[in-house]
């Protein structure tokens, strides 16, 4: 189950609880906070609800109501979208990612608030620290020790004569400057040199493109950023115009035509913030629930982009793949 299918599911939820499900017990009303775009009606009926939440006994229309709110990618919408669930008195508040995070955090220190995929959730202030939160705040992290510096490692494997590799940045990202230094960090541990190019809107991500295409990049990474996610299939048709092999974070984007993914482990992100969800609608307390790190990595590669760039992929990076697109 991918991160984007998890989240948007949630969101999606039918905001109606039938005669029958308020006699089984309480039901819980959780705000669905969300930076992206809303769905299509398409998109709601492939993804239906997340497994992992009937495991848990949440079950769509019985027990549990969502309040879906987008931002619709105008960071400016998010603290009112947040403050409109504050006033409806929702037993939670889903965030994905750190921008609407923290946007609900300001407006709220008293409603319980799950943040899903936090690249550096002490450095954007939503926590005191992984292990003791002490705040409102709880959720799932991405930090992996030396992940970028791993999935770099994977790269030069896969192409050795890279040494230029454009790195997107979403400035709006709280934890923007942590992950500027870490890749920087990364880079120069491996005598590689990052591209770096701002984006802010989905307009520039073409012109984006060809900036580091301009400025001799050989490779794109495209990060897990809301932003870039939703617009994936516009950077990979403009990184192939341009030649660029392309370095991903999840496995939609591999699917979508991304070269190589490495990256935490979908399905354990996805039962592990299943279960923080379980626990606050049934009364635990987010200071006291640790943000939960990844623990297991994938590495995906998709031999079909490979081909289109007359790229070898090694027999030592395929026997290690988690998964091969063929």
């Amino acid at each position: 189950m991918d991160r984007q299918a998890f989240l948007g599911a949630i969101g999606c939820i039918v905001a109606s609880v039938s005669a029958s499900a308020q006699q089984a017990g309480t039901t819980r009303r959780i705000g669905s906070l969300l930076l992206e775009a809303p769905l299509t009606p398409e998109e709601i009926e492939r993804r239906g609800m997340p497994a992992v939440l009937r495991r848990l006994g949440w079950i769509e229309g019985q027990n549990l109501i969502v309040e879906r709110r987008y931002a619709s990618f105008k960071r400016d919408l998010l603290k009112p979208l947040a403050e409109e669930l504050v006033r409806l008195k929702v037993d939670l508040i889903v965030a994905e990612g750190t921008i609407a995070a923290v946007a609900a955090k300001e407006v709220t220190s008293t409603t319980p608030i799950a943040v899903y995929r936090s690249a550096d959730p002490v450095g954007a202030g939503l926590a005191a620290s992984l292990a003791r939160p002490g705040s409102n705040v709880t959720g799932i992290s991405t930090i992996f020790p030396d992940l970028t510096f791993k999935r770099l490692q994977l790269l030069r494997e896969l192409l050795p004569a890279a040494r230029r590799v454009g790195e997107f940045e979403v400035p709006a990202n709280p934890a923007y400057g942590a992950i500027h230094a870490e890749n920087e960090r990364a880079y120069r541990l491996l005598e590689m040199e990052p591209v770096f190019v701002r984006v802010s809107e989905a307009s520039e991500l073409e012109a984006a493109v060809e900036e580091v295409a301009r400025r001799g990049g050989q490779v794109l990474h495209v990060g897990p950023e809301p932003l870039l996610f939703i617009n994936a299939e516009t950077i990979l048709r403009a990184a192939q115009r341009h030649s660029l092999a392309v370095l991903v974070d999840n496995r939609d984007m591999l699917e979508a035509g991304g070269l190589i993914s490495y990256a935490p482990d979908e399905d354990e992100l996805d039962g592990n913030f299943g279960s923080i969800i379980d626990k606050i609608l049934r009364g635990a307390k987010p200071a006291d629930l640790p943000i939960v790190q990844p623990t297991k990595l994938e590495l995906l590669i998709n031999l079909k982009a490979a081909k289109a760039l007359n790229i070898a992929v090694p027999q030592s990076l395929l026997m290690r793949a988690t998964a091969v697109i063929r």
